[in-house]
Formats: C-alpha cells, structure tokens, sequence
C-alpha cells in the first residue's frame, strides 16, 4: 500500500466514524432534553436554557475541586475556539462566524490565520472535516453552556516572528531568531500546526473530564474526547506518513514533542510519532497503552507558551475567558 492509499483509508474509516459521532451528538442532546424535562416536572428544573438543558444544570453540585460542570466546559469552549479558528481559516480562509463568538467575558479578535493552498487532495479534505467538527464543537459547547458560555478571547494564530506559532516552532528548535513559522505555507506546515494543538486538546479532555459531576455532561464529554483523538491519530498518521520520504517532519515532531514537555509538568510523557527503532507511534499511550491526561494549568501552560504561572500568553495573548485560566509553574 503506498502513501497516498494508507491515508485514504484512514480518512475513509474516520468519514465514517464521523457519522456515528453526529449521530451521538444528537443522541446526548436529547437525553439532556430529556433529562432537563424531568426535572422540571419534578419541581427541580428551572426554567430557560439550551435545547441541551437549562444553565443551572451546568453550574450545580460543584465536585470537591470547587469548580462547576461550566467551568470546566468553559475552559474546554475557550480550547475548541482556537482549533476551530484555526482549522476554519487554513480550509476556508475565514474564520468562525460573528453569532459564535460572543458570552460572558471579555469577546476578542483573531489575529491572523489564512486559507492554506494545498497540494495534496487528502490533506484539503482532511482539513475541511475536521474544521466542520471543530465549529461543530463550538456550537455544541455554547449550547450546553446556555447564558454563561464564554465568549471568544483574543487568539493569536498568525505568522508574525514575535507570535505564538512562531515562538513555538523556535522553542522546538524549527526556526532560529528572527524567523516566522507559517503553518498556512504548505500541507506539511499545516500539518505540523494542527500537530500542536491535537494531541494538547485529547490530554486535556481526558484530564477534565473526572471532574464533570453530570453524567451526561461527562458523555458529551467523552464523545468529543473520542473525535480529538481520531483527529490527532490522522495528523500523526499523515505525518508519518510523509515523513517516511521527508525524515524531517519527524524530526519535527519529536522536538514540538519535546517542546510541550518542558512547559507542562515534570514528568516526560509526551511523544512524537517515531517510537522504538523508527517504528511508527501514531497512538502515545503509557505502558499500559492508555493515553496520558493534562491537567487544566499543564494545558494552559502550552498554550501560553510558558512554564511558569501566567494567566495569558501565547495563543491566547489575553488570557482566556472563564475561571479556570491560569497556568501553573512546572
């Protein structure tokens, strides 16, 4: 099988995926509805709300961390603006639309981000997929969140030398002083960006998601945890894929691998897609082949773009909306 057909049929498996995904989605928003209306009925519920339950339900029974369902779905919200905006200017050339920014907060502006003219056909569809999931996402997010979804903050996803692509790609060793990433140059910089975010957003859907006290919350949850991993398992296998003719984008993955490491925590968990003797690592697990999680300040370190506490930089230059949106000191 060449390099074309393997991708082909991961992108072929992941189309399908995809409609049972939707089909989940539409599944969780009609429990919640239905969970929503026994509630009221039962003299608990209140009134008002999304289609997915009432506000109230997200801000209810705190767990011990002190924190409410809406915070954390919140300080995902804030995570799936940026890949949205960012995969919606690479495949489109346009952003989010204007009646999916706003809510509590702060609203801010995107800077940057452009269409990416691709070359290779799998690679533009891959893109249009997965920016129509990460919108999706958004949509999805702000449903359930009802009135107190935040709105979008300031995202940084442009080309300037002093921005966040560019300052990541120099911490990894990319680029030297003075140059500019552009992750909108060619499909494999595209590719290179999306790897920067995707395995960043499964880690910390994985990490947040115990703390949820809904259950169905927790499936949502759990169902766009599922699509972030297919997502990063095709940037990783595409990646590995062509790097088996350019070893370079693998080198590249291995140094932002390395670059997230040293923001996070102090534990040496993240992974490239080269494992053992050069063989592929398209899934990065522990030992017991389960994948790693990030906790909330672990995450907003990376996107920061810091290892030290803040409460804005990087990717989002003015921080993030919501409670949780402070980074922590590794």
């Amino acid at each position: 099988m060449n390099q074309h057909e393997l991708i082909a049929e991961v992108f072929e498996r992941q189309a399908r995926r995809r409609e049972e995904r939707r089909a989940f989605l539409k599944f969780a928003g009609a429990s919640a509805a239905a969970v929503a209306g026994t509630a009221a009925l039962s003299g608990c519920g209140g009134g008002g709300g999304s289609g997915f339950g009432t506000t109230n339900d997200v801000n209810t029974a705190p767990p011990q961390s002190g924190l409410s369902d809406g915070d954390i779905l919140n300080f995902a919200l804030n995570l799936e603006y940026l890949e949205a905006q960012f995969y919606s200017f690479a495949a489109t050339g346009a952003g989010l639309p204007a009646n999916l920014l706003t809510g509590t907060g702060t609203q801010g502006a995107v800077t940057g981000g452009r269409g990416v003219t691709f070359t290779d056909p799998v690679v533009r569809q891959y893109a249009n997929e997965i920016a129509g999931d990460e919108r999706a996402h958004v949509a999805f997010l702000r449903s359930a969140l009802g009135s107190v979804a935040v709105a979008q903050p300031a995202i940084d996803i442009g080309t300037d030398p002093n921005g966040a692509f560019s300052s990541a790609a120099r911490a990894a060793g990319l680029i030297g002083a003075g140059q500019s990433f552009d992750p909108y140059a060619s499909d494999e910089n595209f590719l290179l960006g999306a790897f920067i975010f995707e395995d960043v957003g499964v880690t910390a859907y994985k990490g947040a998601s115990p703390l949820l006290q809904s259950s169905t919350f927790l499936s949502a949850a759990a169902g766009i945890l599922a699509a972030e991993a297919y997502h990063a398992g095709l940037v990783r296998t595409v990646l590995y894929a062509k790097g088996i003719a350019a070893p370079t984008l693998i080198d590249a993955t291995e140094k932002i691998s390395a670059a997230r490491d040293t923001l996070d925590n102090a534990v040496d968990d993240d992974q490239g897609v080269r494992g053992s003797n050069g063989a592929s690592n398209i899934v990065p697990t522990d030992a017991d082949g389960i994948a790693y999680s990030r906790s909330t300040g672990d995450v907003l370190n990376i996107v920061y773009l810091t290892a030290a506490t803040a409460t804005k930089g990087g990717f989002f230059p003015n921080g993030v909306n919501g409670t949780i949106n402070a980074s922590t000191s590794g």
